[in-house]
């Protein structure tokens, strides 16, 4: 059969993780003739989640794609993970597609799982469809699950079939464009068979529900819906096209991946409705022949590849290329990926994705195109909220420095995770999405790379300050033959309000305490407030300089900072210390369901409770607002999943240190002094 004509189009797999995403992908490559067995995610055996960290979890941990052709056309599969801690691998990928299939769950009750979803493909105005997967374990109804759906989407959900049911099961479907009946077959085409009569009058108010959801958008259309007219297949098969790409309408099929049900079906929806990737383009800001780059992979065989779908013109292996940021490479060898496999390309056609190889100063977000000749902007990549760190260390000392070398590579590969050097605790931290992401990446450090750590939690960034005034002399005085060290000075230390931080002042008179011989007071005292008598830096605190004396050969910078050192660590001894702890002012964004119990949580974390309220525009999420102590934010975001069907996530940042309660703040101290 000869294809549509549309070239190459590409299809994102999105939806809630467990909604059957990877396993949708198997059964599309098997209905297409690409495997001779379907895979399936339990045993193993799937083309997608070929890593070790997804089989081990059973579910998607990064980007896959995959390809098939299907009656002349081409086709490539974006399969993006579920889950929020991962999602940022795919983001830029999901983009680029031309059409978004969004796989959910039947059951209505899971519905606002979905609602993340549609927002996103809503704000980055990204064509959608939805496939109703495991349609064979339903226990609602298609009506219940679209009337659940309905407030969270813009565009109106089209259903394009109903349901033919068997007692409890759903046996078949009716394609209401077609008016035609199907029963289903497993792992093969449907059969058509006769409409049944007590379905007619069903099928009929079905049909024209989606007439009338199209003809919101087809004046044409509306004029023969309003004087009888039975419009042609041609006029509907038009208007679902059109207004999917446009963004107007969400087509909604249902079937089962793994029992193989509504899967052809699904196909011809894709082949007929998928936008081109030459609409994409124009959606995205590329003009003329670009590659939008989406991602890094390191392959175990083939280096350092970096994922790109092309656009415009074929891409040739050896092509001089200019990069928006400034780069110019020679494109290396082209590579197609089917699941963890590569296979060597001679080049890419338009709308294809590939791995570039020897493009080494590209990112996931860069646009890369011929040499002088590259317009438009592509898919900006975004800033990513990493909001859990750990502290991590090489567990042998001879991979400390390939240790560096495998965090360069592993934030590259994914854009939600990050790594610093603590200049207070002098911990290597990794920072990423939440705990899962964090395990999975140390996971990776240790396979892909060769290096294992050790993991910790990091140091909370603890920190005291006085309550009271405090003078106090330092004296210095050494000798050992020779010139000796001497320095005297009396300092008064007294609180400053929360967020001053350190004021030095000098009231010195006649010449007690040279001028020269300040600043390393100043420094002596700096040196003291670096860890104060409770074993944490001291903030929010004055010292003046009252007086002092010197000695004519023996005084020194040295000599005068360590007697500013000692004058001011004795004082803030006898100034009352008090312990404070750095709090986050945090953002919970959680479905409705499960705001009493996440309020809760936080709570027995210490938490203030600051509002909750409706999220803006979503239907059934709440956005709850707390002020939280850092110390409580390890762990938070798995309690949070497990509270809420693995959907509430959150937001933090840095708002204010405040004291910490005279117990507790005892037994921190007691921890600090304690060898690690």
């Amino acid at each position: 059969m000869t294809g549509t004509g549309k070239g190459i189009r590409a299809i994102a797999l999105v939806g809630p993780a467990g909604a059957g995403k990877t396993s949708l992908a198997e059964a599309l490559l098997f209905a297409a003739g690409a495997v001779d067995r379907q895979g399936t995610v339990t045993a193993g055996s799937s083309i997608g989640d070929g890593s070790a960290e997804a089989r081990a979890r059973g579910g998607s941990t990064e980007l896959n794609l995959m390809r098939f052709d299907w009656h002349g056309d081409r086709f490539i599969l974006v399969d993006a993970p579920g889950s929020a801690g991962f999602a940022a691998d795919a983001a830029i990928a999901v983009e680029a597609a031309d059409l978004a299939l969004v796989v959910i769950d039947p059951d209505p009750a899971r519905a606002p799982l979905v609602e993340p979803t549609l927002r996103r493909l809503e704000a980055a105005g990204i064509p959608h469809a939805v496939f109703v997967n495991k349609i064979d374990q339903a226990r609602g109804s298609i009506a219940d699950l679209l009337e659940a759906l309905k407030p969270m989407s813009a565009a109106a959900l089209v259903a394009r079939q109903i349901p033919i049911s068997a007692g409890e099961r759903v046996a078949g479907f009716v394609d209401l464009a077609l008016e035609r009946a199907y029963h289903y077959r497993t792992g093969q085409s449907s059969e058509q068979v006769p409409l049944a009569e007590h379905l007619r009058e069903q099928e009929a108010a079905a049909r024209m529900v989606m007439l009338e959801q199209l003809a919101d958008h087809d004046d044409t259309l509306l004029e023969q819906l309003l004087s009888d007219e039975m419009p042609s297949l041609a006029l509907v098969f038009g208007d679902l096209a059109s207004e999917t790409k446009s963004g107007l309408v969400v087509p909604v099929l249902f079937g089962s991946a793994t029992s193989g049900h509504g899967i052809r079906r699904l196909l011809k929806m894709l082949r007929h409705d998928t936008p081109t990737a030459a609409d994409t383009a124009a959606r995205i800001g590329i003009e003329g022949a670009a590659a939008q780059i989406l991602k890094v992979w390191h392959g175990s065989t083939v280096g350092r590849l970096a994922l790109a779908r092309v656009f415009g013109t074929a891409l040739a292996e050896g092509a001089d290329l200019a990069a928006t940021n400034g780069q110019a490479a020679r494109a290396g060898a082209l590579f197609a990926v089917q699941g963890a496999g590569t296979t060597k390309v001679g080049r890419a056609e338009p709308g294809d994705i590939v791995g570039i190889a020897k493009v080494d100063g590209v990112r996931a977000g860069d646009l890369i195109g011929p040499g002088g000749k590259l317009a438009g902007s592509g898919i900006q990549a975004e800033a990513v909220t990493a909001n859990c760190a750990l502290a991590v260390a090489a567990e042998s000392q001879k991979d400390e420095v390939r240790l560096s070398t495998a965090l360069n590579r592993l934030v590259e590969e994914d854009p939600g995770l990050h790594w610093a050097q603590d200049e207070v605790s002098h911990e290597t931290l990794l920072h990423g999405i939440n705990d899962e992401h964090l395990a999975v990446a140390v996971e990776r450090l240790k396979r892909r790379y060769g290096v294992a750590v050790k993991v910790g939690r990091r140091t909370v960034a603890y920190k005291e300050s006085i309550r009271k005034s405090a003078t106090q002399r330092g004296r210095h005085k050494k000798q050992s033959g020779g010139h000796g060290q001497f320095g005297d000075v009396t300092v008064e230390i007294r609180p400053l309000e929360p967020g001053e931080g350190f004021r030095f002042e000098d009231k010195i008179t006649g010449g007690a305490v040279p001028k020269q011989w300040i600043p390393a007071v100043e420094q002596g005292a700096r040196d003291a407030i670096a860890k104060g008598p409770l074993g944490f830096p001291v903030v929010d605190v004055a010292v003046t300089l009252l007086d002092g004396a010197f000695h004519s050969v023996d005084s020194s910078e040295l000599a005068f900072r360590t007697a500013g050192r000692l004058a001011v660590s004795e004082a803030l001894a006898a100034a009352a210390p008090y312990l404070l702890e750095p709090v986050a002012h945090v953002r919970i964004m959680t479905p409705g369901s499960a705001s009493s119990r996440v309020s809760s949580a936080v709570a027995s974390r210490r938490g203030q409770m600051l509002g909750m309220a409706p999220q803006d525009g979503w239907s059934r999420w709440d956005a709850i607002e707390v002020l939280l102590p850092e110390a409580e934010l390890h762990g938070l975001e798995a309690e949070l999943r497990s509270l809420s069907q693995g959907m509430a996530r959150y937001e933090a940042h840095f708002d204010h240190l405040a004291e910490v309660a005279h117990k507790l703040a005892g037994e921190i101290v007691q921890r600090s002094k304690q060898p690690a």
